[in-house]
C-alpha cells in the first residue's frame, strides 16, 4: 500500500496518530485560535475567521496546487461498526472530481489508541486517497475540521492528515486550537518556521526553537 510504504521510508517508527508533535523530532506546533470566548462563537464569528485564516494560510504555504498528496482520514469506531461508511460522504463532498475517488482505499487497522481500549472493541478505519492539492476543496474542508468542537455545521470530527509526498511533510489540524506540522528534515519546513514564527504555540516554543536554531536532532 502506498501509505505504508511511504511512512516506512520517510517516517519510520512513527505511528500515524495525534499528537504528532510529541512523536517526531522535526515538528512545529502552531496556534490557530486566538482570544477564544465561548459566549461569542457562531457561524463566521471573528474567532473562527481567525482560526480558518491561519489554517488555510499554513496549508497553502505547504501545498502547491500540483503537489501530490495523500489525504488520510481515520475513523475510530467499534470493530463491527457501520459509521465508517459515512466517511465516503466526506470524500465525495470535498473531492472535486468523481474520477479521483476511484483511487480511494480503505482498510481496518488495530485501534491507534490501544491505551483507551481495554476491552479491544474498537478499530481504526483508515481511508487513503492519493491525489493533488488541486483535487481537493481544501478551504471548506479545513473549516469543517476546525468546527469539530464548536457545535457548528459542517464539521469533521475524524483525524485528517495531509501528507505531501514531494515535500515529505505531514500536516494535521487537531481542532480550532492548533495544528502540527512534521517533516523529514529541517530544511523542508524552515521557511514556514521563519515566516510564521509568531504563530508558534508558546507552550512548546522552547522545544521547537532548540531544533531549528541549533539543528540539534536526536533520532528517535
Amino acid at each position: 500500500m502506498v501509505l505504508d510504504e511511504y511512512m516506512q521510508e520517510n517516517f519510520p517508527a512513527l505511528t500515524l496518530k495525534p499528537p504528532l508533535f510529541y512523536d517526531w523530532n522535526i515538528c512545529i506546533r502552531f496556534k490557530l485560535g486566538m482570544d477564544y470566548d465561548s459566549e461569542s462563537v457562531y457561524e463566521n464569528c471573528p474567532y473562527l475567521k481567525g482560526v480558518n485564516n491561519r489554517a488555510v494560510t499554513l496549508f497553502e504555504s505547504l501545498h502547491k496546487p500540483d503537489d501530490e498528496i495523500l489525504l488520510v482520514i481515520d475513523v475510530n469506531d467499534f470493530a463491527d461498526g457501520e459509521s465508517f461508511k459515512r466517511t465516503l460522504n466526506i470524500f465525495s463532498k470535498y473531492v472535486k472530481q468523481k474520477s479521483v475517488l476511484y483511487k480511494l482505499q480503505q482498510r481496518s487497522i488495530p485501534f491507534v489508541f490501544p491505551e483507551d481500549d481495554d476491552e479491544g472493541i474498537y478499530r481504526t478505519h483508515r481511508f487513503t486517497l492519493k491525489c493533488t492539492t488541486a483535487d481537493i476543496r481544501y478551504s471548506p474542508m479545513i473549516k469543517a475540521i476546525c468546527n469539530q468542537d464548536m457545535g457548528l455545521k459542517p464539521a469533521i470530527s475524524h483525524d485528517v492528515y495531509f501528507i505531501n509526498l514531494e515535500k515529505e511533510t505531514i500536516f494535521h489540524i487537531y481542532d480550532d486550537r492548533g495544528c502540527d506540522l512534521i517533516a523529514t528534515s529541517i530544511d523542508r519546513i524552515r521557511a514556514i518556521y521563519d515566516k510564521y514564527n509568531d504563530w508558534i504555540l508558546d507552550y512548546d516554543r522552547n522545544q521547537i526553537d532548540k531544533v531549528f536554531q541549533n539543528n540539534s536532532i536526536i533520532d528517535r
